[in-house]
């Protein structure tokens, strides 16, 4: 436990000393720029248990900043700057020692999808051209092989191309892989059972023509067992087990879209009360652009207000309803991110135009706190702006320290850098909400037990022990965060629950060691099995997280 406390203290050290490097400008949360320039521009994000982050592009716009590993060089037919590229299209970050290094990538990854696997490998699907059909694995490195992963890739591993689709992941582990450009069906990886393609007329449905309005469909697990399918202006409740329509849930008022390209973003609030008998499940809906903002910004160069209202809806209500806020700041182009305390983080995109190359317009610096618990009218908090426009093609993850990685910003064909709007943006930036101030770093838990990466089952008792400077005020509370995929303004798999709290106490009378003992979920249906961060907080300040795997 001493190594353990002492390796956590080290982190804590290094966190405060980037924490002091940051500059504010009033409101609240703080940023810091990790690196200048990665290569590439981080289209695709995701974060792996061993606090690496996977970063792509696509592979057929141009020579990238950033060479392949040891001077390979791919031949690229599809690209139309040169047959033959020697640069690199995808990154791993290594969040610790704030690096990078290049990976290959053989097929074209632009407007993809992907999620990891209950084993910890990032599952990644589609993309243009000839990476329309493909599957990408990527399988973390351990401590044996250190820095000697790369993707491998599987040749018609879909059913269909999948462009702009979305994917989730099933209690059973396997991901379902919904949607695309001009693809009304959906499909799964691995397979396993016949047919290997399903039809879904609502994506047909929800199509408006050429504005689609339709693609990369917000997606999230009922806890059920069904899905919550999310297009355009309005959502199904989808038993695909049986590719039967469970439920129909109305337009949002007012009916404007929220899917791309009137690109807005989702989420699925903080699931609670576990073991309820009716566990209540709530999406929210926030931003986009107005019906025919697409064509009016692509045919006539005319940039539309983007939408500044929110919408939220329990899935689960026997007659749902939309409930529609107002947001401080419109936005088309954001991202949603789960934060450990259990609010959201709205963050990049712009508050006119629509998705699209240079189709974005006034970009928000500002990102936005969102409290769900809070009483309508007072639920956002505007924060701290950074300085770099984060407009199409960006992404924001949640990391294990609880700041969010912004990358990405390039809202035009290949890397240019001049004689346009928004350039290729090739930094990394960090957004460090208001819980990590020094001023809390009293009452910030340290969790020393059980060991990181350890395993647990569903329904069994979590024990958690973690330091305190100061006394630690009840009610201990523990969250547990699914590392989601990023792009396009939605964080697929993106899910976090508040653990059923058994018990906390002080080992000891003097002692600055705590335990507090709480219930994993029951069901896979709640938590579908993989890696999650766990995080315990003390007055709603939020511990650093630690990965435990649920199976």
């Amino acid at each position: 436990m001493a190594t353990q406390a002492t390796t956590q203290i080290l982190r804590y050290f290094t966190l405060f000393l980037l924490l002091s490097c940051h500059v504010a400008s009033g409101g609240g949360g703080t940023w810091q720029l990790l690196l200048r320039n990665v290569g590439i521009s981080a289209m695709h994000s995701q974060l792996l248990h061993n606090d690496r982050v996977i970063m792509f592009d696509r592979s057929n716009f141009g020579p990238s900043n950033i060479s392949l590993p040891n001077g390979a060089c791919r031949d690229s037919p599809n690209d139309v700057v040169s047959a033959r590229d020697c640069t690199a299209h995808s990154i791993e970050y290594d969040v610790a020692l704030n690096r990078i290094r290049p990976l290959t990538v053989q097929s074209n990854t632009w407007c993809s999808s992907g999620g990891v696997t209950p084993d910890g490998t990032l599952l990644q699907t589609g993309g243009d051209k000839e990476g329309e059909r493909k599957v990408r694995l990527f399988t973390p490195c351990d401590n044996t092989i250190f820095d000697s992963c790369d993707w491998t890739e599987v040749d018609n591993g879909l059913a269909a191309r999948r462009w702009y689709a979305s994917n989730h992941v099933l209690p059973d582990g396997r991901q379902i892989i919904l949607g695309g450009r001009g693809e009304f069906n959906f499909e799964f990886f691995p397979k396993t059972n016949d047919p290997n393609l399903y039809t879904l007329p609502f994506l047909l449905e929800t199509s408006d023509g050429q504005d689609e309005n339709n693609l990369y469909p917000y997606v999230f697990l009922n806890n059920d067992g069904n899905l919550f399918i999310f297009a355009n202006n309005r959502a199904i409740l989808l038993d695909y087990s049986k590719n039967t329509v469970v439920k129909r849930y109305p337009e949002i008022p007012g009916g404007d879209p929220r899917s791309y390209p009137s690109t807005g973003s989702a989420v699925l609030l903080p699931i609670k009360n576990l073991e309820a008998d009716i566990v209540e499940l709530e999406v929210l809906v926030c931003g986009g652009a107005p019906k025919g903002s697409y064509d009016l910004a692509l045919r006539k160069n005319t940039f539309v207000k983007a939408l500044d209202t929110c919408a939220r809806i329990k899935i689960n209500d026997a007659n749902p309803q939309w409930v529609v806020e107002k947001m401080p700041i419109a936005r088309v182009n954001g991202d949603m991110i789960l934060l450990p305390d259990g609010h959201v983080l709205l963050i990049n995109g712009g508050s006119s135009g629509s998705a699209g190359w240079e189709l974005g317009r006034e970009p928000v610096l500002n990102p936005v706190l969102y409290h769900p618990d809070k009483p309508v009218g007072s639920r956002f908090e505007v924060q701290n702006a950074n300085a770099i426009p984060r407009m199409y093609h960006s992404t924001a993850i949640l990391l294990r320290d609880g700041r969010v990685l912004v990358g990405g910003s390039n809202p035009h064909a290949f890397y240019n850098f001049t004689g346009v709007l928004f350039p290729t943006e090739l930094s990394l930036e960090a957004f460090s909400p208001s819980f990590l101030e020094p001023q809390y770093s009293s009452v910030r838990p340290m969790i020393v037990y059980p060991r990181p990466q350890s395993t647990i089952n569903y329904g069994r008792v979590l024990r958690l022990r973690f330091l305190v400077t100061r006394r630690v005020k009840s009610p201990v509370k523990v969250t547990m965060v699914f590392p989601s995929f990023n792009s396009h303004s939605f964080s697929m798999n993106q899910r976090l629950l508040v653990l059923d709290h058994i018990s906390s106490s002080r080992l000891g009378i003097f002692s600055s060691l705590y335990e507090v003992r709480v219930r994993m979920p029951n069901s896979p249906s709640l938590a579908p099995p993989g890696y999650y961060m766990v995080f315990v907080l003390n007055q709603d300040i939020p511990s650093e997280g630690i990965w435990i795997r649920l199976q």
